[in-house]
């Protein structure tokens, strides 16, 4: 299997033993042969058989919204690629010894097709809050993002005050929507948020002047406006500098972390995952990663 396999379709029901938590494969579990009471044991060897496949199934299906460049998008081939889909393959087929695959998902339906057993984690640049770990778990963090601002060169927004009264356009189920909230909230409802399903539609209202600004995180901003002339980061003091974090040289309205979401039933798979994360990290695989796709 190609290690950046993607499944495209975002909806409908995983088939076979994945709906139980379980997709193919030897568990690797020792099988008992004790019988009690005439008793062949049969259904505690099936039982213990499901229960260790469980907890790292032989194949990992990925929900993800898909293009969010530069995390996971597909190249002008067709193929896969992304930092969440190469932190993917070296937790799940290196460190874990597993396959996987993405499958494509809307953002803002996430978390309930999750809990609906469409696939077994997220991995989506999520960040981790306090709203959705109500719903999921979140492996340990392993990335670090802003939400920032990005707007047309030529407009007439030059800080954050001038964004009053315009509108702004996020993806829906975002921390990047939650941010336009608030700042709706300071402007006294004074900020018409447009949101759109995917993160490439708002870009191309901002261009063609549906929006004058772009609520979003910093990374997948950067990746839009460096291809574009047109196109800047919003400057000034933000989040980041009054966490007393090294600040990035333009607006930063949070600080927020990425994890990978897992059902609250999921402990053990991400304890496991959680491991690999550390040692992705310690053996500089992580950084080789990262740097593939982001500058410093």
């Amino acid at each position: 299997m190609d290690r950046r396999t993607y499944v495209k379709t975002g909806a409908g029901v995983l088939a076979g033993g994945l709906l139980a938590g379980c997709t193919g494969g030897g568990s690797g579990g020792q099988e008992s042969t004790t019988e009690a009471d005439g008793d062949s044991g049969s259904d505690s060897t099936q039982t213990d058989a499901a229960t260790t496949e469980s907890v790292v199934p032989s194949n990992v299906v990925i929900g993800s919204d898909i293009p969010y460049r530069p995390f996971e998008y597909e190249t002008t081939s067709g193929e896969l690629t992304g930092f969440d889909v190469d932190i993917a393959a070296a937790v799940f087929e290196d460190q874990l010894g597993v396959d996987y695959e993405f499958k494509a998902t809307s953002f803002d339906s996430i978390i309930p097709s999750l809990n609906n057993n469409n696939f077994r984690i997220i991995m989506s640049a999520m960040t981790i809050n306090d709203e959705r770990a109500e719903q999921v778990d979140f492996s340990d963090p392993y990335f670090t993002a802003y939400q920032t601002v990005i707007v047309r060169d030529d407009g007439e927004i030059t800080s954050k005050a001038d964004l009053q009264g315009h509108p702004v356009g996020v993806q829906k189920g975002t921390t990047g929507a939650t941010a336009a909230e608030e700042l709706q909230t300071e402007f006294d409802g004074d900020l018409d948020i447009k949101s759109y399903d995917q993160i490439s539609g708002a870009f191309q209202a901002l261009i063609n002047g549906q929006v004058d600004a772009i609520i979003n995180d910093n990374t997948v901003n950067a990746e839009f406006a460096n291809d574009r002339d047109d196109v800047v980061f919003l400057e000034g003091d933000g989040a980041a500098a009054e966490s007393d974090q090294e600040a990035p040289p333009y607006l930063t309205l949070t600080v927020e972390n990425y994890g990978i979401a897992f059902r609250q039933d999921d402990d053990e798979f991400r304890e496991r995952v959680n491991e690999a994360l550390a040692a992705i990290r310690e053996d500089g695989t992580y950084d080789e990663i990262y740097s593939e796709y982001f500058s410093g």
